[in-house]
């Protein structure tokens, strides 16, 4: 199942061993410890752009940079750990020949192939979840817990991950089915319809998601605080998005983290903005973050996003149709995959697209975090709060490393590092003001 989370991860948006540093300070240390300041010291910056980002990274203490870059580094290893676990699991069921016995049961109890191919993508999945479960609970619970990034209990953590796990199962043997069957139809221009089929599944998934999916998760009700909520419409009525309500959701019982979003397709459309986002946020802060969200929506960045990742999922498709055949003819006695219409290759087919999606880091990063920049600078303009922007983007720091390299930040953050959003910011203010200097007065 983590073979097709990954490719929604990608699309969207967005190991257990880990070696972290020793000496991280304070685990439980979170954003708070932020150095806090008055109006004063905003209005005493410097004008330079460098030197006033310099002020703002400088509030971060030693020990949450610490944590912080300890978290986020230790992610980069579980991306390393979870690919090679999953390549590992799909070797192991090819190789016992789980899934060429399992291929052949299922053609003897069912004479369709659709069905047969559901039923397996099915079995495949909860397979790997079970397997999977000690690196996901490690991962997911008790290091969140570790970081101090996570307010659940296991039990309700745990409920809420087997209910997105369910939410999968359905949609992803469902939608690899209808991959295969275009496989065993068009065998040769598979790539270009699978994509097709591929991306149909995920713009039906965002149309769904703010209505039947979401609130699985969370809480959602019209925002109360009359003036938080009429701020929010101004700005989305200056933007000409077509919203009569906002919806505040109870993110706090997961984490702390703040978080909105302007999503969905037509009436689906929705403003939302989570409640740890209205309780440790100034209103100038949310209206940063708003600004920002619409930002996605006004640029239609779903629609470019998608249109990029098909790109993207096309050539995985390519590299997969070229890249099977040699594989299964290599292992063609042990693992007795017929070719590559036969659904009991499903685990050579996905650890190929994740090799691929492996590959494709640095490029699925760039395109989601190409878009994080263009929302901020829309953000800036339509909120006109630098500095609130700037201090919203220091609260980000609790799980993202605020400073990393340039190689570091192009290959594995999808989002721009913390000083680069505080310098964006300051440009944009250093401009704004000169440009207010040089209006002459009347």
């Amino acid at each position: 199942m983590r073979f097709f989370a990954t490719i929604l991860m990608f699309l969207f948006v967005s190991g257990a061993f880990a070696e972290e540093p020793s000496q991280v300070g304070d685990l439980s240390l979170k954003a708070g410890a932020i150095t806090k300041v008055d109006a004063a010291w905003t209005a005493n910056l410097p004008r330079d752009p460098e030197a006033a980002t310099g002020m703002y990274m400088q509030r971060i203490p030693p020990a949450a940079r610490a944590r912080s870059n300890s978290y986020f580094e230790g992610g980069y290893w579980l991306q390393l750990w979870n690919f090679l676990f999953n390549i590992a699991l799909s070797a192991a069921f090819l190789s016992l020949g789980f899934s060429h016995r399992f291929r052949t049961s299922l053609e003897r109890h069912f004479k369709s192939r659709f069905l047969q191919a559901v039923v397996f993508c099915g079995g495949f999945f909860i397979f790997s979840e079970i397997v999977s479960l000690p690196l996901g609970i490690y991962q997911g619970y008790f290091r969140e817990h570790q970081y101090g990034l996570l307010n659940q209990g296991f039990g309700a953590w745990f409920g809420e991950q087997m209910t997105g796990f369910a939410v999968g199962l359905v949609f992803g043997s469902i939608l690899l089915a209808v991959l295969y069957k275009v496989i065993q139809k068009v065998p040769r221009s598979w790539p270009i319809w699978g994509t097709l089929v591929l991306m149909t599944g995920m713009a039906f998934m965002v149309l769904i998601s703010p209505v039947y999916i979401d609130p699985l998760f969370n809480k959602y009700k019209p925002l109360e605080d009359g003036v938080i909520r009429e701020s929010i419409l101004s700005m989305a009525r200056q933007n000409g998005i077509p919203a009569k309500e906002v919806y505040e959701f109870d993110a706090s019982k997961q984490s702390d983290r703040v978080s909105a979003n302007v999503s969905g397709f037509l009436n689906t459309m929705s403003v939302r903005l989570n409640d740890n986002l209205l309780r440790r946020t100034t209103l100038p802060e949310i209206k940063a973050v708003m600004g920002h969200e619409m930002g996605h929506y006004v640029m239609n960045h779903i629609y470019k996003m998608m249109a990029c990742f098909s790109i993207v999922i096309f050539l995985g498709f390519m590299f997969v149709s070229g890249g099977f055949e040699w594989t299964r003819k290599k292992f063609e006695q042990k693992w007795q995959v017929r070719s590559i219409d036969d659904i009991a290759g499903l685990p050579l087919l996905m650890s190929l697209l994740s090799v691929w999606m492996l590959l494709m880091t640095p490029v699925n990063n760039t395109i989601v975090r190409s878009q994080e920049a263009e929302a901020d600078l829309f953000g800036l303009n339509t909120a006109n709060e630098p500095d609130a922007e700037a201090e919203v983007d220091l609260k980000l720091t609790e799980y993202r490393k605020a400073d990393p390299s340039p190689i570091e930040e192009f290959i594995f953050f999808d989002h721009p590092s913390t000083r680069n959003r505080v310098l964006m910011a300051m440009r944009w203010k250093a401009e704004k003001v000169t440009k207010s200097e040089s209006v002459p007065k009347m």
